[in-house]
């Protein structure tokens, strides 16, 4: 494998937001380990809601504020899942009670499904995101309470 080639892999790891890349080609073995910084407190911002009223095009907005600075962020770039399949429960719902480690949802990338976890023991105060949404590297998933 070239420089050149190396080089494109490592490019590829951060744009997808890929955190490990294994690659072995049976005279070749490459590690390639992006370490992810997660965000443990996001500045507190109220959340805008919009909701339509009746048939009218004019929204309704409503501030939001949460108590918690406790957040679970997007480790990686792609698309959030609610359930573990279509037609099961969801992980998790506003007012559960979560311990540390537990599964809240999974961000498929790359057609990996990554299981994420609660970094914290507590309630779940709000899911930020819907299910099969795409979301960003860092982007607050959950606030726990």
């Amino acid at each position: 494998m070239k420089v050149q080639e190396i080089i494109s892999l490592m490019k590829a790891v951060s744009d997808y937001g890929m955190t490990e890349l294994k690659l072995d080609d049976g005279t070749m073995k490459l590690s390639l380990r992006k370490e992810a910084v997660i965000q443990e407190a996001v500045e507190k911002q109220p959340v805008i809601l919009a909701a339509p009223v009746g048939n009218e095009e004019t929204m309704q907005r409503a501030e939001v504020s949460f108590s918690s600075d406790q957040v679970v962020a997007s480790p990686l770039v792609g698309t959030f899942y609610s359930a573990p399949s279509p037609d099961a429960d969801d992980f998790v719902k506003v007012g559960d009670t979560v311990k540390k480690g537990q599964v809240l949802g999974i961000i498929e990338a790359m057609k990996l499904m990554n299981e994420i976890e609660s970094d914290f023991d507590g309630v779940v105060e709000a899911i930020l995101v819907k299910n099969e949404e795409v979301v960003e590297y860092g982007q607050p998933l959950f606030r726990i309470k």
